[in-house]
Order: C-alpha cells, then sequence, then structure tokens
C-alpha cells in the first residue's frame, strides 16, 4: 500500500477512533469520504496551515456539518493546531472539537455548519464575494483575489430545498470559481435514498447552470483529482461533482448500511476497520510518524503559495496605492460612519421603509464596501442603491444583490459573504417573511456576524393584503434569537439610530422591523434610542402614575394619549422602545431609572404579539397587542379594530385607576 493511500486510512481510522472515544458522532461519512477530501487538501487546495486566515486561501465548508470528525481529522494531520488531546474530547465540554464544526471556534473552520444545506448556500455566499472583490482590486498582472470555494456536501444537503434555492443562483451568477463535492453513498438515516430522493441530482444541476462531473470510484484518488483540475478548468460555469462512495467504508457489518450514520462503529468493528483498512497500529489515535511527514510535506505547497502571494500583494500595493489603501479600509472592519452622518429628518410623516431607503444610500455613497439587496422586493422594501449597478454574471462590481424569490438561501448567501470579509452586507424582505430566514439568521447569531436585516411591511398596516402577510408573532421569534438585535423604529430619528447601531456592529446581526405606512415624526426621539429604550414624554412628577411602553407605529398614540390622560389629572411616563434587546443590556441603574420598580400600572402596546413583554409587565400590566391573525381590510379599519387607537389606551389606563 502506498503512503497516499496509508494517509487517507488514517483519516479514516482517527475519524473512527475519535467518535469511538466520545461515543457520539456520525462515522460513516468520514470513512466514505476521506480519499476526496484527501486528495483535495493534499493535491488541489490553496490553504496554510500556519496562516489560516490568508486572504487568498481557497476556502473549504463542510456543509455536511455532522462529519465534523473528518474535517478535524484533516486539520489536525495537516498541522493547523488540533492536538490529539483535542480529537480525544471530542464532543466534550470546552473541547476544540464540537460535534458540528464552529466558526472561530475551531482554526480553521470556515462557518458553523450542522443545519444540512447550510453550507452550500454559505459556499455560494463565498463564491459571490470572491467574485465581487475580484472585481473591485484585481489588475491585469496582479490577482490577488483568485482563489476557488469547495463545499463538500451530501444526499441531506440536496434534499433540503435551501441547497436547491442556493445553487439556482449561483447557476445564475456563473460562479465559475465554486466548486461543489458531492459524496454520494445513497444513505439517510432512514435507510437508502431510494425511500424519498431518487432523482438525477445531476440533471438538475445542469439545469441550474453548473458543469456536472461524475466520479465512479469515491476511493479512486486520480480520478478525483481528475475531476477537480476538471472543475477548476471550466471558467464560465460553477462546477458539481458527484463522488460515489460507500458510507463506512472497510467497516464490517456496517459499510454501506444506514446504522454507520450516526452512532459509534463499535470496538469489534473498529478492530475488524482497521483490519481492512491494513492498519499496522492497533492502539487508537496512534499514528506512524511517515503519515504525518506525508502530511506536512503535503502542507508546504500551500505555505509556498502564500509566501508567493505574500510578495504579489507587496509589489501589488507598490504599484497601486491607491488599491491598497481601499484593500485597508474594506478589511479594517472600521465604518467611521456617525449618527450624524446618516440622519434623515423629516417634517412630515413617512414610512420607516422610506426612510430607510435614505440611509442605505447615504451609507453606500460613504461606505464603498456596503452591498446588499432583497428577496425580489427591492422596490417595496426601499434597499435599492440607486447610483449603483446590478451584481451578475457580467457585472461582478455591481453592488445590488437580486436575490430573487429566495429568503432562505438569501440569508445563508449573506452568511457566506459576512464570513468572506471585506464588504457589509444587508438582506431584505417583509417581516412576515422573517420565517424563511430564521435558521440562517440563527446560524449568523452563533457565528456572531453583522449582518443587517431590513424586514418591512411591520404590522397589520400591511392592510388588504390580509393575515397571510401580517406580521403578528414574527417580532417575539427574532426577539427570541440570543445575540440578536431586534429595532423597531418609530420616526426618521430612530431609525437612523437603529441603522447606525447596525452598521457599526462588530459582532451582532440587527433587525430592522419597519412600517408600510407613513408615521408621523414625534418631538423628543434622537440619538437616546441607541439606549434601546429611554424617555420620551416623561411625566412632571418624580414618579409617575404609570407607564406607556410602545414601539415603532405605536408610540404615536401612546404620546396622544398621556396628552389626553393630563386632561383627566393622571400623568404618565411615556417610553419608547425600540430594541428591548439593547435596552436589556444597559446597566441596571438605567433600566430602573426608565421603568421604576415602584410604577406597577404599566401598559405595553405594540401591534404584535404580547408574548415578550413580560419582564416589562409585571403582575399588573396590561398590553394592547396581536394576540390573534390579522384580517384583510384597509390598515386605518385594521388598527380600529384591533384597539390600537388613543381611546383605547386612555381606557386602559383609566382602567387601572378605577
Amino acid at each position: 500500500m502506498n503512503l497516499e493511500q496509508q494517509s487517507v486510512n488514517a483519516i479514516r481510522i482517527l475519524a473512527a477512533d475519535t467518535v469511538e472515544k466520545a461515543n457520539s458522532g456520525h462515522p460513516g461519512m468520514p470513512l466514505g469520504s476521506a480519499a476526496l477530501a484527501y486528495e483535495l487538501w493534499a493535491n488541489h487546495m490553496s490553504h496554510n496551515p500556519h496562516n489560516a486566515s490568508w486572504a487568498n486561501r481557497d476556502r473549504f465548508i463542510l456543509s455536511a456539518g455532522h462529519a465534523s470528525s473528518l474535517l478535524y481529522s484533516l486539520l489536525h494531520l495537516f498541522g493547523y493546531g488540533l492536538t490529539i488531546e483535542d480529537m480525544k474530547n471530542f464532543r466534550q465540554e470546552d473541547s476544540m472539537t464540537p460535534g458540528h464544526p464552529e466558526y472561530k471556534h475551531t482554526i480553521g473552520v470556515e462557518a458553523t455548519t450542522g443545519p444540512l444545506g447550510a453550507g452550500v448556500g454559505m459556499g455560494v455566499g463565498m463564491a459571490m464575494a470572491e467574485a465581487h472583490l475580484a472585481s473591485v482590486f484585481n489588475v491585469e498582472e496582479y490577482k490577488v483575489i483568485d482563489h476557488y470555494t469547495y463545499v463538500l456536501c451530501g444526499d441531506g444537503c440536496l434534499e433540503e430545498g435551501i441547497s436547491s434555492e442556493a445553487l439556482s443562483l449561483g447557476g445564475t451568477l456563473g460562479l465559475n470559481k465554486l466548486i461543489l463535492l458531492y459524496d454520494s453513498n445513497n444513505i439517510t438515516i432512514e435507510g437508502n435514498t431510494d425511500l424519498a430522493f431518487t432523482e438525477d441530482v445531476c440533471k438538475r444541476m445542469e439545469a441550474f447552470g453548473f458543469q456536472t462531473i461524475e466520479v465512479a470510484d469515491g476511493n479512486n484518488l486520480a480520478e478525483i483529482g481528475q475531476a477537480i483540475e476538471m472543475a477548476k478548468a471550466d471558467k464560465e460555469h460553477p462546477s458539481f461533482i458527484k463522488i460515489n462512495t460507500k458510507i463506512a467504508f472497510g467497516c464490517p457489518n456496517k459499510e454501506g448500511s444506514e446504522a454507520s450514520h450516526g452512532s459509534p462503529l463499535g470496538a469489534e468493528n473498529i478492530k475488524g476497520l482497521r483490519a481492512n483498512l491494513q492498519c499496522p497500529e492497533e492502539e487508537a489515535f496512534k499514528i506512524p510518524e511517515e503519515i504525518y511527514n506525508n502530511f506536512r510535506q503535503k502542507a508546504q505547497a500551500g505555505i509556498v503559495r502564500n509566501e508567493g502571494w505574500n510578495r504579489l500583494f507587496k509589489a501589488y500595493g507598490e504599484a497601486y496605492p491607491d488599491k491598497k489603501a481601499l484593500w485597508e479600509a474594506y478589511f479594517g472592519n472600521e465604518t467611521e460612519v456617525s449618527y450624524e452622518d446618516i440622519l434623515v429628518e423629516y417634517d412630515k410623516p413617512q414610512a420607516t421603509r422610506s426612510i430607510s431607503g435614505e440611509i442605505i444610500n447615504k451609507l453606500a455613497a460613504k461606505l464603498p464596501n456596503l452591498w446588499g439587496g432583497s428577496a425580489d422586493l427591492g422596490p417595496s422594501n426601499k434597499t435599492l442603491i440607486k447610483e449603483a449597478t446590478s451584481f451578475a454574471k457580467d457585472n461582478y462590481q455591481g453592488r445590488n444583490i437580486h436575490y430573487g424569490v429566495r429568503e432562505l438561501a438569501m440569508a445563508a448567501i449573506a452568511n457566506g459573504i459576512a464570513l468572506y470579509g471585506g464588504t457589509k452586507t444587508y438582506v431584505s424582505t417583509f417581516l412576515v417573511f422573517s420565517d424563511y430566514i430564521k435558521p440562517m439568521l440563527r446560524l449568523a447569531a452563533l457565528m456572531k456576524l453583522p449582518i443587517t436585516y431590513v424586514f418591512t411591511h411591520d404590522s397589520i398596516g400591511v392592510g388588504e393584503d390580509g393575515p397571510t402577510h401580517e406580521p403578528v408573532e414574527q417580532l417575539a421569534m427574532l426577539r427570541g434569537i440570543p445575540g440578536v438585535n431586534v429595532y423597531r423604529p418609530a420616526d426618521a430619528r430612530e431609525t437612523t439610530a437603529a441603522w447606525y447601531a447596525a452598521i457599526n456592529s462588530k459582532e451582532n446581526p440587527t433587525v430592522l422591523a419597519l412600517s408600510r405606512q407613513n408615521l408621523p415624526q414625534l418631538s423628543g426621539t434622537g440619538k437616546e434610542a441607541l439606549n434601546g429604550g429611554y424617555i420620551l414624554a416623561d411625566s412632571t412628577k418624580e414618579v409617575p402614575d404609570a407607564i406607556i411602553i410602545a414601539t415603532g407605529s405605536e408610540v404615536e398614540l401612546a404620546v396622544a394619549a398621556k396628552e389626553e390622560l393630563q386632561t383627566k389629572n393622571i400623568d404618565v411616563r411615556v417610553v419608547s422602545m425600540p430594541c428591548m434587546d439593547v435596552f436589556q443590556q444597559q446597566s441596571k441603574e438605567y433600566q430602573d431609572r426608565v421603568l421604576p420598580k415602584t410604577v406597577d400600572k404599566r401598559l405595553v402596546v405594540e401591534a404584535g404579539s404580547s408574548i415578550c413583554w413580560g419582564k416589562y409587565l409585571g403582575f399588573n400590566g396590561e398590553t394592547i397587542t396581536m394576540d390573534t391573525f390579522g384580517a384583510s381590510a384597509p390598515a386605518a379599519v385594521l388598527f380600529k379594530k384591533y384597539g390600537f387607537t388613543k381611546e383605547n389606551v386612555v381606557a386602559k389606563i383609566l382602567k387601572m385607576f378605577a
């Protein structure tokens, strides 16, 4: 057996030992796909174990994140810093080898994966970022951004709808630096894929606009290598390589069986695996030094490429100092945008979605690396950058991304763009369709990616479109995701504050929930909105009689009700709460000053679910909220029907004093 085959088998056995030691994990795919992973990493992929953040490295995403022991084995053997002890601590508390790969937790992991298909979408995003930044920075003699994005996926990834959404766009855009490697082993958790997945995947991918290549034998390194080079040679299309493998290859009793997918192989099967693979070492986690040496030698090619790129970039900077300065501005992660720079003010009512559109264009003028788009709703969401062109197959410099009607893939692609670095991005749709986006927004929060989500048509103000388009529970759902800041601004100044917070965020995704209908400009709003919640209109008393807390379009009602209540000798405080997530981050002293515990007569007014307001209401609080679905009627009719009127706010407060 030659050294390369021994190295492939070392990946297999290390992955199996890792799962066995933890008594938890997924050994089947690592055993089946070890050969393709070795061939890619050893002989085709540009990567440097000593500089995992090299800007021009090839990206590798394990979309089938359950096969994490495969990725960790590669990172260990190629010298990324994962030790044998780390491998032995697989899936244990505080280990460097968690159950699914986690970005920023383990060096060499490009993306947090686990939900199947998510990595496919993020791969499309990385390929889009590569194409866009190459069009900005590359010149004829200096290709400073010139690399590939590889995604390893399985049957489950391709069954999930997100992959079809994302790959359809990837084909449309002609992302020829995107190469998808499909580990086709015909097995899912419940059994053979014939149970539920019999389509010709290559024909689907061809229809999407991919070059398709099939490798008959997933253990044939030469055949795999030839397929990868064929993919690289296509300069017009992304490539899809179907590689036929056997799940749990080499394992007696479990090769080709779903039984190997999500559970350890067992001691006897591990022993049989070693024998079948002609492994000379019987001790777990024991790898011969000559195999380590082979991996070190293979890693040298990437190290040399990195060194060559460093020389290229140095010469590039000397020849094009303006380009180098622009590079530093893009990749420096500093916005230098102030609240005043993007402030939009009006003296008449205006929809916060329209205000947001103006702010986006102000930001775009200040930040050349800002780009983004909508799920086919740009004119409604007001997200188009007016002075920019569209990102397209023949124009990768474009800053307006047209995602098509693909909300879920859009959010995954944005994750990939943010992971790539160098740009700031936003996505947009109607708030009610955040349901489609939530799984990928959750991943963005886990990875601490500062993406901005522009969600418009934020309430029953949608009106005639009816309950299918009127968000009720979505604000509560979004607020429930850890690490996400959800803003629902009341007017132009609060919308400015929300965008300022979003564009300056370093690690929090930001949601903007914006109105379709026009809202008045209120007295007293401004930068205090950056505290998340603040006193907009105070009582004349040291301790107010009651507190009305409102967000977005309902703040106007709270202010109007306060004025009427004063005529009835009830002096209330109005608190605008554009972002309860940020309010929770303020000091306890500040929170108690805005919402003193001594005032238990509290009313929340928001055209959304009451479920997230308990901590501010206490036992004696009341709500005017939406705890049923809406209806199809003009917005003004619906607000009256569901109690969002000044009269009802006043009546609720008066009832507290009855």
